[in-house]
């Protein structure tokens, strides 16, 4: 079995950046969709979770699996694109319209997200970058800040909107 650290050796190559986007969230997609929830294939090396979005443009729903970094009382989204020049769509997405829903572990969970800024992005940032260090790779190849979301359990508990 190939180990955490050939993993993030190879994630941070430029090669990746340019084939993952279109690979990596495609399989996610099937495989979550077969399993009906319970499986995400990235989340063998990192936890992952499908993000329903309203598209910040269309108002559609929009489906993204990400790597996510949970923490107590929600879960950390980290906008990094695999280290590629433009945000990804999502993190506009959840700018525009920051009541989503995520399936985590086979349960549809509502949520709002909140961009981290300032100090609390800085301390949290620290924590992304212990928790997976080719984050650190991806900025410097990048002129752009990577966004980061807290995302947090929505009180009602209603679909989004």
């Amino acid at each position: 079995m190939i180990g955490v650290r050939a993993v993030q050796k190879v994630s941070s190559t430029r090669a990746f950046a340019r084939i993952a986007p279109h690979v990596i969230p495609a399989m996610d997609r099937t495989v979550h969709r077969l399993t009906r929830g319970k499986v995400l294939l990235s989340a063998q090396m990192l936890p992952g979770v499908i993000l329903t979005s309203t598209g910040a443009r269309s108002g559609q729903a929009r489906r993204s699996p990400l790597a996510c970094m949970p923490e107590d009382g929600g879960w950390i989204l980290v906008g990094s694109n695999f280290g590629r020049t433009g945000h990804p769509a999502w993190t506009h997405n959840l700018i525009a319209h920051p009541d989503a829903e995520i399936s985590w572990k086979g349960e549809e969970i509502p949520v709002t997200a909140r961009l981290l800024e300032g100090e609390e992005r800085a301390g949290v940032w620290k924590t992304a970058l212990a928790f997976w260090p080719p984050y650190a790779t991806y900025q410097k190849r990048i002129e752009r800040e990577i966004r980061l979301f807290r995302i947090t359990r929505r009180a009602g508990g209603g679909p989004p909107e």
